[in-house]
């Protein structure tokens, strides 16, 4: 049987807190940021929470690991 490869391109993109709560970074925030209000762009600096359908997916990638 072959190796698993890791989900490493997943595992760069979240953070897992000691809660187990999964949080990820605002999509949308290198480029074409100009037009945007000062509120939708203060926002995107900010990680967010993923949603409960997302941490479901998340959490069974991460368990084939």
């Amino acid at each position: 049987m072959t190796k698993l490869k890791t989900r490493k391109a997943l595992l760069k993109r979240i953070k897992i807190t000691g809660g187990k709560k999964i949080l990820k970074r605002a999509l949308h925030q290198s480029h074409f940021n100009a037009k945007e209000s000062g509120n939708k762009t203060r926002s995107k600096r900010k990680t967010n929470q993923t949603s409960s359908v997302d941490t479901r997916k998340i959490k069974e990638i991460l368990r084939k690991i």
